[in-house]
């Protein structure tokens, strides 16, 4: 199978050259050089990963993967010159997949582009209709959460920490897998995303977030997800 990547950067020189790498590697490319050519492109071709720059003119990255997310889960890639926390973070919370630090080598970047093509298509293989766990039901196609039958609005960050948890029910997930699960394997030391985040969480799906029924914390391990309904009393 042949995917076809949609590059959306301002900087010509670049997208001419990693789009001819890319070509080189057995992709077809489609490039855009600013953000609102890259959504019409994106929904006019509906390829099967994006590369996307953060700062560009017209509508910027972020604005980008906003509007991309409002229809499609296709896997998105930042490239950015921004590598502080803060920006990574924001990206992994609109719904990226992974996010890529000018300058980079163009064979990292068609690593990186593999290893996210090969888990989506691995998501897919493994796709189930619905998690129910107590009053925590989560639709796996649509992505949406409810507890009590009421919506709860998660970020794609908080939505997969829940996923991973839910699916080891009653198991200790350790925090080296849950950053697997969220962030991908490159940042699999960054163990610190996780507590952030489990926080976040809990203040959402957690009658009382200070004395959690769901989330478990297992300390120097991970966390638990445990239904209240199946917890020893006392």
């Amino acid at each position: 199978m042949t995917f076809e990547l949609l590059l959306i950067d301002d900087d010509e020189g670049l997208t001419e050259l990693l789009g001819n790498f890319l070509s080189n590697q057995g992709y077809r490319v489609l490039a855009a050089n600013d953000g609102k050519e890259g959504v019409r492109f994106f929904f006019e071709h509906n390829p099967a990963l994006v590369l996307l720059d953060v700062t560009m003119p017209q509508r910027d990255g972020w604005g980008v993967l906003e509007r991309i997310r409002e229809m499609s889960e296709v896997p998105v890639i930042m490239l950015t010159a921004r590598g502080e926390e803060e920006n990574i973070l924001r990206g992994f919370d609109l719904g990226a997949d992974d996010y890529v630090v000018k300058p980079f080598s163009f064979a990292q970047l068609a690593a990186r582009i593999g290893a996210v093509l090969n888990r989506a298509d691995s998501s897919l293989a493994n796709l189930e209709t619905q998690l129910i766990q107590g009053d925590i039901k989560i639709d796996i196609p649509s992505k949406r959460v409810w507890r009590d039958n009421k919506l709860i609005h998660l970020t794609p960050t908080e939505y997969k920490l829940l996923v991973a948890l839910v699916r080891k029910t009653g198991e200790i997930v350790t925090l080296e897998e849950l950053v697997k699960e969220a962030w991908g394997e490159k940042y699999k030391d960054e163990i610190g995303y996780v507590r952030r985040y489990v926080w976040h969480l809990r203040k959402k799906i957690e009658p009382d977030p200070e004395t959690p029924r769901y989330i478990h914390n297992e300390r120097g391990f991970g966390y638990r997800f445990l239904p209240p309904e199946v917890q020893s009393p006392g």
